[in-house]
């Protein structure tokens, strides 16, 4: 694939769709105010290394106001409609807003996705037996390219609410999640449709790892098709960003405390987890370089997590993903879901610098390149029901130690006013039971 013209082609998309409604007033620093309503929008032309190629269309508007608030918005609606060639899709609306309820930072998310080919390596990290030449083709010891997948859908409803507390930059925040996980083993007749007999998977490979975790007794069986997840969120928020999209100076810390109660659905698989993420900003030259960095602890507290909830990293709005570390939101360059159980630790240091500003076809924008590394470990493992298989205790790496997963890599950020920014980064993984590598190209810094 030649990225370069790629790229190329993704900002020439960018460029006729955005800020059509705005209107503009010249600042002292040659950059431009906006006012009233813009959108960002483009053809969901995006690659990810553990997805592949997205296509379809995302719009992103922003009511700016009277510009007293610039760059910040009044209100935000993200709609997303896309599908990748890995057989994933999503149907998105989110809306983010300070100023539907006074005083209160609003965030509602309904959305239904679909993957057929989700990442599943088991559970605790390098306990999780990986063998790449499983997928190579060309190995004598290949199994099928989704040995290590399954088949999810997932109905997400989410609405969360923040507001100030008398100290400064304080704020608390309260909401519930819903989450309604299908999952199965992988299609592989549907996806086998249309291709050459040389292209088809195996069709006899008794559902990959998943199937042979079922057949095992290492997921419960009231699990194994998936089920229905409802939380109730609180905490607190420290907040100093002097921007949003990407601070140069400031902290933002979160306490998270998430509950799934018996009597909202959750049946005996009810239990609690605890969140806590401090991220830190720092200006290393004024409006040209800055470091940031982010620490993430989530462990459960008390009951009975399902495992499909398992590969959940939990932040506060606007933040948020749905995957486990590993990927293009914790752990780029790691395969995503690699890292998966009860508790666990991770983190990401980066270095960015602004190198280019300037105004273009009446819109702000700026190019921005960054050095990063990222890691995450299990701190606490997901229990699993004993077997006597002899095939679960030969294949599981029952005795290895879990250590530091660690990926690195360097990205590049083309920013429209400021809120809308075009991200590709790269990522290498340290170890290769992590991986080899990834390339992500898709929407925001990633803290």
């Amino acid at each position: 694939m030649n990225y370069a013209r790629f790229l190329g082609i993704m900002l020439l998309l960018i460029f006729p769709f955005v800020s059509i409604f705005a209107q503009d007033e010249q600042t002292d620093d040659k950059e431009k105010t906006k006012t009233g309503w813009s959108f960002g929008g483009v053809p969901a032309i995006a690659y990810d290394s553990d997805i592949g190629f997205k296509y379809g269309a995302v719009l992103n508007f922003f009511d700016y106001g009277d510009g007293t608030v610039y760059p910040k918005y009044r209100h935000s609606l993200y709609f997303e409609w896309s599908r990748t060639t890995k057989g994933s899709g999503i149907n998105q609306f989110t809306y983010d807003s300070e100023y539907l309820i006074p005083g209160i930072r609003t965030t509602g998310e309904i959305a239904y996705m679909t993957e057929q080919s989700l990442d599943f390596y088991g559970f605790n990290g390098y306990e999780s037996y990986y063998n790449a030449a499983f997928e190579d083709q060309d190995s004598p010891e290949y199994i099928s390219r989704m040995f290590y997948n399954v088949d999810r859908k997932l109905f997400r409803l989410r609405a969360e609410f923040q507001g100030k507390l008398p100290l400064d930059n304080l704020r608390w925040f309260a909401g519930f999640d819903h989450y309604g996980n299908t999952i199965d083993t992988v299609d592989v007749a549907k996806l086998n449709e249309g291709k050459d007999e040389e292209d088809k998977l195996p069709d006899n490979i008794g559902g990959g790892l998943y199937g042979d975790y079922v057949r095992w007794g290492l997921i419960p069986a009231e699990q194994v098709n998936g089920g229905n997840t409802t939380l109730l969120k609180l905490g607190l928020v420290y907040d100093t960003r002097d921007n949003e999209p990407n601070p140069m100076r400031g902290i933002w810390t979160e306490a998270q405390l998430l509950m799934a109660p018996g009597f909202l659905g959750n049946g005996d698989l009810s239990y609690s987890r605890m969140v806590l993420t401090h991220r830190q900003y720092f200006t290393l030259v004024p409006k040209t370089v800055n470091l940031a960095y982010r620490l993430s602890y989530q462990a459960k507290l008390s009951g009975e997590m399902p495992f499909y909830m398992l590969p959940f990293v939990f932040n506060t709005a606007p933040n948020m993903t749905r995957d486990g570390l590993g990927g293009a939101k914790t752990m780029r360059g790691i395969m995503r879901n690699r890292v998966v159980g009860e508790d666990f630790l991770y983190g990401n240091i980066e270095l960015r610098w602004k190198v280019l500003r300037t105004v273009v076809l009446n819109q702000n924008f700026y190019i921005a390149l960054a050095g990063f590394a990222d890691g995450g470990l299990v701190t606490g493992k997901y229990e699993l029901p004993a077997s006597s298989d002899p095939d679960a205790i030969a294949f599981l790496n029952l005795g290895e130690e879990e250590k530091l997963h660690l990926s690195y890599g360097a990205g590049i950020h083309f920013a429209l006013n400021e809120n809308f920014i075009v991200t590709v980064d790269y990522g290498i993984a340290n170890d290769p039971r992590d991986g080899d590598n990834g390339m992500y190209i898709g929407l925001n810094f990633l803290f």
